[in-house]
Protein backbone atom coordinates (compact mmCIF):
# COMPACT_ATOMS: atom_id res chain seq x y z
CA UNK A 1 0.00 0.00 0.00
CA UNK A 2 1.30 3.47 -1.09
CA UNK A 3 1.74 6.06 1.59
CA UNK A 4 0.33 9.52 0.35
CA UNK A 5 2.80 12.45 1.30
CA UNK A 6 -0.32 14.18 3.16
CA UNK A 7 -0.48 11.19 5.31
CA UNK A 8 3.07 11.55 5.85
CA UNK A 9 2.94 14.91 7.88
CA UNK A 10 -0.55 14.14 9.14
CA UNK A 11 0.61 16.00 12.32
CA UNK A 12 2.16 18.85 10.68
CA UNK A 13 -1.45 19.22 8.57
CA UNK A 14 -3.16 19.04 12.20
CA UNK A 15 -1.27 21.30 13.98
CA UNK A 16 -1.54 23.92 10.80
CA UNK A 17 -5.62 23.68 11.05
CA UNK A 18 -5.11 24.44 14.96
CA UNK A 19 -3.28 27.30 14.26
CA UNK A 20 -5.76 28.89 11.63
CA UNK A 21 -8.28 28.28 14.16
CA UNK A 22 -6.20 30.23 16.52
CA UNK A 23 -5.29 32.91 13.78
CA UNK A 24 -9.43 33.17 13.21
CA UNK A 25 -9.37 33.48 17.17
CA UNK A 26 -7.29 36.83 16.98
CA UNK A 27 -9.91 38.91 14.71
CA UNK A 28 -12.32 38.56 17.82
CA UNK A 29 -10.09 38.67 20.80
CA UNK A 30 -6.88 40.94 20.62
CA UNK A 31 -3.75 38.61 21.14
CA UNK A 32 -2.06 40.47 24.04
CA UNK A 33 -1.31 39.93 27.59
CA UNK A 34 -4.32 42.78 28.82
CA UNK A 35 -6.64 39.64 27.30
CA UNK A 36 -4.84 36.79 28.53
CA UNK A 37 -7.21 35.70 31.12
CA UNK A 38 -10.45 36.19 28.82
CA UNK A 39 -11.91 32.87 28.45
CA UNK A 40 -15.01 31.16 25.44
CA UNK A 41 -16.21 28.10 24.74
CA UNK A 42 -14.07 28.78 21.09
CA UNK A 43 -10.90 29.04 23.03
CA UNK A 44 -11.91 25.82 24.99
CA UNK A 45 -11.68 24.04 21.86
CA UNK A 46 -8.36 25.05 20.96
CA UNK A 47 -6.96 23.85 23.74
CA UNK A 48 -8.68 20.46 23.71
CA UNK A 49 -7.38 19.99 20.03
CA UNK A 50 -4.27 21.42 20.86
CA UNK A 51 -3.71 19.52 24.23
CA UNK A 52 -5.22 16.10 22.90
CA UNK A 53 -2.80 16.38 19.52
CA UNK A 54 0.23 17.03 22.05
CA UNK A 55 -0.34 14.35 23.85
CA UNK A 56 -0.53 11.78 20.72
CA UNK A 57 2.80 13.64 19.16
CA UNK A 58 4.51 13.37 22.53
CA UNK A 59 3.71 9.22 22.29
CA UNK A 60 5.04 8.95 19.05
CA UNK A 61 8.03 11.16 20.29
CA UNK A 62 8.73 9.03 22.90
CA UNK A 63 8.82 5.95 20.75
CA UNK A 64 11.08 7.06 18.58
CA UNK A 65 13.31 7.65 21.10
CA UNK A 66 13.50 4.49 22.92
CA UNK A 67 10.76 1.83 20.90
CA UNK A 68 9.61 0.28 23.64
CA UNK A 69 8.60 3.45 25.40
CA UNK A 70 5.19 3.04 27.57
CA UNK A 71 4.85 6.69 28.31
CA UNK A 72 1.49 7.78 28.17
CA UNK A 73 1.08 10.61 30.62
CA UNK A 74 2.96 14.07 30.89
CA UNK A 75 5.34 12.88 33.45
CA UNK A 76 6.89 10.14 31.35
CA UNK A 77 6.62 12.17 28.32
CA UNK A 78 9.45 14.38 30.30
CA UNK A 79 11.52 12.18 31.35
CA UNK A 80 11.72 10.71 28.06
CA UNK A 81 12.02 13.39 25.65
CA UNK A 82 13.93 15.74 27.90
CA UNK A 83 16.60 13.05 28.56
CA UNK A 84 16.84 13.00 24.62
CA UNK A 85 16.09 16.50 23.95
CA UNK A 86 17.13 18.44 26.20
CA UNK A 87 16.62 21.68 24.81
CA UNK A 88 12.85 21.45 24.23
CA UNK A 89 12.19 23.22 28.06
CA UNK A 90 13.97 26.26 26.70
CA UNK A 91 12.60 26.76 23.30
CA UNK A 92 11.17 29.94 22.94
CA UNK A 93 7.64 30.27 20.72
CA UNK A 94 7.13 33.90 19.27
CA UNK A 95 4.20 35.52 17.76
CA UNK A 96 5.71 38.38 15.74
CA UNK A 97 1.85 39.93 14.68
CA UNK A 98 1.46 40.56 18.22
CA UNK A 99 4.64 40.67 19.74
CA UNK A 100 4.54 38.11 21.60
CA UNK A 101 7.48 35.65 23.30
CA UNK A 102 6.12 32.13 24.59
CA UNK A 103 7.90 29.21 26.25
CA UNK A 104 5.53 26.73 25.93
CA UNK A 105 7.77 23.59 28.01
CA UNK A 106 9.56 25.79 30.76
CA UNK A 107 7.92 23.82 33.64
CA UNK A 108 9.86 20.90 32.15
CA UNK A 109 13.14 22.66 33.10
CA UNK A 110 12.15 21.17 36.74
CA UNK A 111 12.43 17.24 37.16
CA UNK A 112 8.80 17.15 38.35
CA UNK A 113 7.37 20.46 36.08
CA UNK A 114 4.05 20.28 34.33
CA UNK A 115 3.19 22.86 32.07
CA UNK A 116 0.49 25.44 33.11
CA UNK A 117 -1.47 24.72 29.90
CA UNK A 118 -1.40 21.43 30.46
CA UNK A 119 -2.95 21.27 33.96
CA UNK A 120 -5.41 23.60 32.09
CA UNK A 121 -6.24 21.04 29.19
CA UNK A 122 -6.89 18.50 31.67
CA UNK A 123 -9.03 20.35 33.77
CA UNK A 124 -11.41 21.91 31.03
CA UNK A 125 -11.63 18.04 29.83
CA UNK A 126 -12.13 16.59 32.85
CA UNK A 127 -13.69 19.31 35.04
CA UNK A 128 -15.40 22.02 32.46
CA UNK A 129 -18.28 23.09 35.42
CA UNK A 130 -15.32 24.08 38.17
CA UNK A 131 -12.09 25.24 35.48
CA UNK A 132 -14.41 26.67 32.63
CA UNK A 133 -12.00 29.85 33.50
CA UNK A 134 -9.01 28.29 32.89
CA UNK A 135 -10.28 27.62 28.67
CA UNK A 136 -8.29 31.36 28.15
CA UNK A 137 -6.60 32.63 25.88
CA UNK A 138 -3.21 32.61 27.65
CA UNK A 139 -3.85 28.86 28.21
CA UNK A 140 -4.43 28.28 24.38
CA UNK A 141 -1.49 30.84 22.67
CA UNK A 142 1.03 28.21 25.09
CA UNK A 143 -0.70 24.98 24.28
CA UNK A 144 -0.36 25.66 20.34
CA UNK A 145 2.97 26.69 20.90
CA UNK A 146 3.92 23.93 22.62
CA UNK A 147 2.16 21.64 20.19
CA UNK A 148 3.86 23.94 17.33
CA UNK A 149 7.93 22.85 19.23
CA UNK A 150 6.73 18.56 19.53
CA UNK A 151 5.85 18.33 16.07
CA UNK A 152 9.19 20.48 14.98
CA UNK A 153 10.59 17.58 16.55
CA UNK A 154 8.62 14.60 15.40
CA UNK A 155 9.39 16.28 11.95
CA UNK A 156 12.70 17.22 12.97
CA UNK A 157 15.00 16.71 9.20
CA UNK A 158 12.18 18.55 7.28
CA UNK A 159 12.10 21.20 9.72
CA UNK A 160 15.96 21.85 9.24
CA UNK A 161 15.96 21.53 5.52
CA UNK A 162 13.01 24.10 5.22
CA UNK A 163 10.94 21.08 4.18
CA UNK A 164 7.91 21.18 6.37
CA UNK A 165 5.46 22.85 4.39
CA UNK A 166 3.38 24.85 4.19
CA UNK A 167 5.01 27.14 6.69
CA UNK A 168 3.50 28.40 10.20
CA UNK A 169 1.50 31.07 9.07
CA UNK A 170 1.09 32.77 13.07
CA UNK A 171 4.10 30.86 15.09
CA UNK A 172 7.71 31.37 14.59
CA UNK A 173 10.48 30.19 16.93
CA UNK A 174 13.05 31.96 18.81
CA UNK A 175 16.74 33.32 17.28
CA UNK A 176 18.33 30.12 19.32
CA UNK A 177 16.06 27.59 16.76
CA UNK A 178 15.87 29.97 13.45
CA UNK A 179 18.14 28.63 10.98
CA UNK A 180 18.55 30.22 7.54
CA UNK A 181 16.34 29.97 4.61
CA UNK A 182 16.88 28.08 1.79
CA UNK A 183 14.06 30.02 -0.48
CA UNK A 184 12.88 33.05 0.46
CA UNK A 185 9.53 32.65 3.26
CA UNK A 186 10.95 28.67 3.84
CA UNK A 187 11.99 28.54 7.65
CA UNK A 188 14.33 26.23 8.67
CA UNK A 189 15.43 25.35 12.06
CA UNK A 190 18.05 24.69 13.90
CA UNK A 191 17.55 22.24 17.29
Amino acid sequence: MAIHTSQIYVHWNYFLAIERDLEVLSRYVEFDEKNFECFSIEIARIILAAGAETDVVCKQLCRLYNSSSKADKINGYRREIVSSEPNIPGFTVLIPRFGLTLCPWDEWKSPTGVPFWWTAYNKIKHHRESDYHRANLKNALNAVSGLFVVVLYLYRKKAECGRLLPASQLLSVGPKHAGDSIHVGIPTYRF
